[in-house]
């Protein structure tokens, strides 16, 4: 049996001595903060984002509804979720109550001084409008507020917009690993 891999980066955000300055949503866009009732609407954004990416193969959660709503589940159960990390992007429409959710980020910490970006998704019909821009600095803002002095994230090396968002807000490439992949997927 062969086995594939797919190339990850580990990146990192020196919060210790960095202003972050959060962009507003553009206009029709809001931000709503956590709250357990919106667990829901983030695991749905998450699968709509992730459904059809490579990301999905390697975390097969990704894939399906109820496994982005398990994932969900469990991040914002652990003793070191960070809630003011964790925002979901709406898209507003006529009647306030039907707006589209759009964007999420979530944050965790791994130490007393370490936060961790869980997953950044952007549904792929909104895609290049500085949504995931927004969403990172809003977080990265989060962690601050949580006391956090570096921020660090994992993402798939092929998924060149998203390491190239994640440099120019001033993430920096600190290892690079690779991830078995399932037979039939191809590494990249």
């Amino acid at each position: 049996m062969a086995v594939t891999y797919i190339r990850r980066f580990r990146m990192e955000f020196d919060l210790a001595n960095v202003r972050v300055v959060v962009p507003e949503v553009p206009d029709g866009f809001r931000w709503i903060p956590w709250h357990p009732s919106t667990l829901t609407r983030h695991a749905r954004v998450k699968y709509l984002s992730f459904r059809n990416e490579p990301d999905a193969r390697l975390f097969p959660c990704l894939s399906e509804f109820a496994g982005c709503y398990r994932l969900m589940s469990d991040i914002t159960a652990q003793s070191n979720f960070i809630r003011q990390a964790t925002w979901l992007i709406v898209r507003d429409a006529d009647d306030f109550q039907s707006g589209e959710d759009v964007g999420t980020i979530q944050g965790m910490s791994h130490s007393d001084l370490l936060g961790a970006v869980q997953n950044v998704a952007i549904h792929p019909d909104f895609r290049g409008m500085g949504l995931g821009r927004a969403l990172v600095l809003k977080a990265l803002d989060g962690f601050r507020r949580a006391r956090m002095r570096r921020v660090v994230l994992e993402v798939t090396a092929a998924n060149q917009p998203a390491v190239d968002l994640y440099r120019s807000v001033g993430f920096r490439l600190v290892r690079t690993m690779f991830k078995e992949l399932p037979d039939e997927a191809v590494a990249v």
